[in-house]
């Protein structure tokens, strides 16, 4: 019996593997590493819940609950989700990611009950999604807020000209910072700090080469 305990945990690792390799692809927080190991831990918490406590079914006055295990791993996984979420510039990062750490011990705690084709479906089911849903489409993407840092030449209205440029382009500005910099040769400079909402369908690199051609600008710095 332990050597299909222990089949049950490699299935949920293996499942794991997968959920995190999506993630490693687009260099978010948590990768292969991490959802294996919150897989396997799942499915082997879950199979002490279920069968760690058959050699005292024949005591007296007895009441197990195979659940009660199983339901702190629930809860309990969120620490680990929340420290994948952290703010920046005024945009939340980290909550895919924190939520795929919770399905992922989900599927662990299927596969180690048993449930070996629910886990691997929920598996495919989650790679599949965050595969389609993350390319951009004009009927499900919404906006979203990057950071765009620019070096101007101090020339007279520069700052005008890209903040028409962003206009043209649907690009709302919600935040903005300007300082004065020397670069080398003791020519001035201007660098602007903005924090911007584009629409779906609108690709970074596209921002990106728009601004680039842009008069007066030396870089284009997009986080």
């Amino acid at each position: 019996m332990e050597m299909e305990y222990l089949m049950r945990v490699l299935i949920a690792g293996i499942c794991g593997v997968l959920i995190g390799y999506e993630r490693k692809n687009r260099m978010k927080e948590a990768g292969i590493r991490t959802h294996f190991v919150v897989a396997v831990g799942a499915a082997l918490m879950m199979i002490v819940s279920k069968y760690g406590f058959q050699d005292q079914a024949g005591w007296a006055n007895l009441s197990l609950d195979p659940s009660r295990i199983a339901a702190q791993v629930v809860s309990g996984v969120g620490f680990i989700g929340a420290g994948m979420i952290f703010t920046q510039r005024h945009t939340v990062r980290g909550l895919t990611t924190a939520a795929g750490i919770w399905a992922t011990a989900g599927m662990g705690l299927a596969v180690g009950a048993g449930l070996y084709w629910t886990g691997a479906g929920v598996t495919l089911l989650i790679v599949l999604a965050q595969m389609l849903l993350h390319r951009p489409t004009r009927w499900l993407v919404s906006a979203r807020t990057e950071t765009l840092t620019i070096r101007l030449e101090q020339e007279a209205d520069s700052l005008k000209a890209i903040l028409a440029l962003l206009g043209q382009e649907k690009i709302s500005v919600i935040g903005f910072r300007t300082e004065q910099q020397t670069s080398t040769g003791s020519a001035q400079e201007t660098v602007l700090e903005f924090t911007v909402q584009m629409p779906g369908s609108f690709r970074g690199e596209q921002l990106i080469v728009l601004l680039q051609d842009a008069p007066h600008v030396r870089s284009v710095e997009l986080k």
